[in-house]
């Protein structure tokens, strides 16, 4: 089965539509592929999350946050986060991180997000 490489993205946003836009924009331009449906988390959680894995003081809170599991090891996300720009903020979590076995243990409890979102053509 080799080494679990998985590691978790932590989407926070002004609102669940930005949530939702970072989703797609995750799996479609960043070619990421999710393990499991996105869950919801509270914004206060996921405004913790990343004061736990950046290491600095939270600058402003989010209104929407939501968690998946990736199929893509931690450098692997960053990088290609970095060529795409969700309209939320994205934090990767990878086991290196102490709130990661905590993620593993309770992604599956969290209700999953709502996806309504439809990309919109011009």
């Amino acid at each position: 089965m080799g080494i679990d490489v998985k590691s978790f993205a932590v989407i926070r946003g002004d609102n669940a539509d930005k949530v939702n836009v970072a989703l797609h924009d995750l799996e479609h331009y960043g070619r990421m592929k999710f393990l499991s449906k996105p869950k919801r988390i509270e914004p206060l959680y996921a405004d913790n999350l990343l004061v736990s894995v950046a290491g600095v003081p939270l600058r402003a809170k989010c209104n929407s946050a939501a968690l998946v599991e990736l199929d893509n090891n931690a450098g692997a996300a960053i990088s290609k986060l970095r060529k795409i720009h969700p309209p939320a903020h994205v934090v990767i979590v990878s086991p290196r991180h102490e709130v990661y076995e905590e993620l593993m243990d309770k992604s599956e409890l969290y209700p999953e997000f709502e996806r309504n979102f439809e990309p919109q053509h011009h």
